[in-house]
């Protein structure tokens, strides 16, 4: 009248710290309600339905899911039992043969931004079980979808244990198997120290509120990233708990489509600060010097700054779009031309391997995914 039933033990998530050894994101404790359907033995199915407060025919259609799913491997009945539902149903499991509680942890972001960077986990789908080649997943475990969280899911997941106990035929634990010779040990995910300062990101993020854009501060001797923010961006609590589906889909429809990682995927004209890029590509090519003159009278674009003579130095210092309008043309037609069309081809293109080389319109690699290049237009593009 014995049996062995095998128990998944969940290893803690890799914990998150920004440069200062500030905790970003923990653990806290759920509880799942595992079935096996093969097993299923309860005398009063409308109590049952009563503790958990489902109807009786979400009951069935939850057996007969589960049962496609396997007859004789657990799967989730309900996922993250509220503290009421698991203190009504801990003491009676016994009653309810078939059943049995599962611990594991979901994620508790300290702050309410960064969500973007810090991406979240969610259920692992049908097609990533289908593409798993490692057998690591099974159906109801959790998995990076996004931002850090998918990056560095390999490190931060861990690594599952198992163990195997006895149970008498009214589920009562009667110890371990054979001594616990095939159980194993999970192994927490190693944790990850970010180069983020929890309180520049904050006060970034206090710039940004109630605008739309985003705000990436770095170091620049070392290119690492000190605050990164997406406006506007949401608590990445909301996609942690029972309501992740409702709280997805909310944000998803949002106008201001607050998921779109800005930093990586949004496309900005540069503005005058491109400017400088514009001085050193001209001095490179030799199609202007530092000191010689050009006469700009705010005709050929609107500027801001006054006519008269500029050189390089001048024309960085006022911004005046006019000089750089002429450096550009310079640029562009490789000088004075008598075939502007074929040149500005070859002088195109020229430009833009420049520009590439600045690290615009390329991706430059950070370690968070979905990474787009940006636009800088070529000969082929026009």
């Amino acid at each position: 009248n014995n049996i062995v039933q095998k128990i998944i033990e969940y290893p803690f998530r890799g914990l998150l710290y920004d440069r200062n050894g500030q905790i970003v994101v923990h653990n806290t404790p759920v509880y799942d309600l595992m079935v096996i359907p093969k097993e299923v033995q309860i005398k009063d199915t409308l109590e049952f339905c009563s503790i958990l407060g489902i109807e009786l025919q979400d009951f069935e259609d939850r057996i007969v899911s589960a049962r496609k799913y396997s007859v004789i491997h657990p799967s989730i009945f309900e996922g993250q039992l509220t503290n009421e539902q698991f203190a009504r149903i801990q003491d009676r499991l016994v009653e309810f043969i078939g059943f049995n509680i599962r611990a594991r942890t979901v994620r508790q972001y300290q702050y309410k931004g960064l969500a973007n960077a810090l991406g979240y986990i969610g259920e692992i789908s049908r097609r990533q079980l289908q593409n798993d080649t490692t057998n690591i997943y099974r159906q109801g475990d959790f998995i990076g979808i996004s931002g850090l969280e998918a990056s560095y899911e390999q490190e931060l997941r861990g690594k599952t244990g198992v163990s195997y106990k006895m149970v008498n035929v009214r589920g009562i634990e009667q110890g371990s198997f054979k001594n616990g010779e095939y159980d194993t040990l999970s192994v927490s995910g190693k944790d990850l120290i970010l180069t983020i300062d929890a309180d520049l990101q904050s006060y970034a993020e206090r710039l940004m509120e109630g605008k739309v854009g985003s705000v990436v501060v770095l170091e620049p001797a070392t290119g690492e990233i000190l605050a990164f923010v997406s406006a506007p961006s949401y608590d990445p609590n909301i996609l942690t708990g029972k309501n992740f589906s409702p709280n997805y889909l909310s944000l998803e429809v949002d106008t201001l489509k607050p998921l779109f990682n800005r930093p990586l995927m949004a496309m900005y004209p540069p503005g005058s600060i491109f400017k400088t890029i514009q001085s050193l590509i001209a001095l490179q090519e030799e199609v202007v010097t530092p000191t010689e003159e050009i006469y700009c009278d705010g005709t050929l674009i609107a500027d801001h700054a006054p006519s008269g003579y500029y050189n390089m130095h001048e024309g960085i210092k006022r911004s005046s779009n006019n000089f750089f309008y002429q450096v550009f043309r310079r640029i562009i037609r490789q000088g004075v031309s008598e075939n502007p069309f074929t040149d500005a081809r070859l002088g195109v293109d020229k430009w833009k391997e420049y520009v590439q080389r600045f690290g615009l319109g390329v991706p430059l690699g950070i370690d968070l995914p979905n990474e787009t290049p940006g636009n800088i237009p070529g000969s082929s593009y026009y």
